[in-house]
């Protein structure tokens, strides 16, 4: 007895010596604070099969995701296809990649086109599998699909920071019946679809409404604009933008002055998701993302998040693409030192 009373008074003691004493705790890191700056990199597991390396500016052997963390980037955006054949972007081919952007610490946006391939403002191509359905049949496969992928991503424990809702939209998706020109109710439900998708299996993700060409006030005006009156849900307006080398100073000026525009008409916050210049002009190139990373932190209400370059690791005329910031080689390019 006479030791449990020791031990008490000791603990007493020291308890009450120490109750006055600051407490240092670090806080946790809240990413989501940060300004976004990232890649699309959908294409790296398709590299890699064929044979395609990457490496760092000493010519060192690098895998691609931590080669573009080396960079300066902290965020990774993947798109996602249907029924893909081959099956690249499909379901396991996302998980698979976001699991390793989740081990590198890079946060994730999930980019879903509704298609079995390529969806942008030139086509908007149903998937196979859904051809035939009515708005009601299209709305039920859309959302469903999005709640699979997001449940395969959940059970790996990624929690994507942001859902694009298709993919530059600019006249809709699932077309016909999506068709903004023809029918901006139909393409709005079709979005709450799959906003409502999204916030039934990450509540706190936030959902983006995604059109190209981010100096074009008036086409964004139009379709946000209708978006409102038909009741559309979602927190981010996404923009694309591709300048050329002789363009990009008056591109980027028009871009912020439409960012300003939407957030002073919408409230809502802006985000350029997709960049890109030609590889071989890397110096304008650099410039060019320079001043535009610039701008967007200069939004006004600190609404600016970010800014992503579309697949910047594609290099030597991959797939005919050459807006992206490698050289021949396959190192990076001096334009990529803007997201140092």
């Amino acid at each position: 007895m006479k030791r449990i009373i020791l031990f008490l008074s000791i603990l007493l003691s020291l308890t009450c010596s120490k109750k006055n004493a600051p407490i240092t705790v670090d806080p946790p890191r809240d990413t989501k604070a940060e300004f976004a700056k990232g890649a699309d990199i959908s294409w790296i597991t398709e590299m890699e099969a064929a044979g395609r390396k990457f490496y760092n500016a000493s010519g060192a052997q690098q895998e691609g995701m931590a080669l573009m963390k080396s960079l300066g980037m902290n965020s990774i955006r993947l798109r996602v296809w249907v029924n893909p054949s081959p099956a690249w972007n499909n379901t396991a081919d996302v998980v698979a990649k976001a699991l390793r952007a989740k081990a590198l610490g890079l946060r994730i946006m999930i980019d879903f086109h509704y298609s079995d391939s390529w969806a942008d403002p030139g086509k908007q191509t149903k998937p196979a599998a859904w051809v035939g359905m009515d708005l009601a049949g299209l709305k039920t496969a859309l959302a469903a699909h999005t709640v699979e992928v997001l449940t395969a991503l959940k059970n790996n424990g990624i929690e994507p920071e942001w859902v694009q809702v298709g993919n530059e939209t600019n006249n809709g998706m699932l077309w016909p019946d999506g068709k903004a020109s023809e029918n901006m109710s139909n393409f709005a439900q079709l979005f709450n679809a799959g906003a409502d998708a999204v916030k039934s299996v990450f509540p706190k993700t936030k959902v983006i409404a995604h059109i190209s060409n981010g100096y074009n006030n008036s086409l964004f005006r139009w379709m946000f604009d209708g978006l409102k009156a038909n009741g559309a849900r979602y927190d981010v307006i996404g923009m694309s933008l591709y300048p050329s080398p002789s363009d990009w100073s008056s591109l980027n000026q028009q871009c912020l002055n439409n960012m300003n525009d939407m957030v002073a008409r919408y409230g809502k916050e802006v985000m350029v998701v997709e960049v890109g210049m030609s590889w071989d002009s890397a110096a304008e190139s650099g410039q060019f993302l320079s001043d535009l990373i610039s701008k967007v932190k200069s939004v006004s209400g600190n609404k600016g998040l970010g800014v992503l370059y579309w697949e910047p690791q594609a290099y030597n005329n991959w797939k005919g693409y050459t807006l992206g910031a490698f050289d021949n080689s396959g190192r990076p390019t001096a334009a990529l030192s803007a997201f140092k």
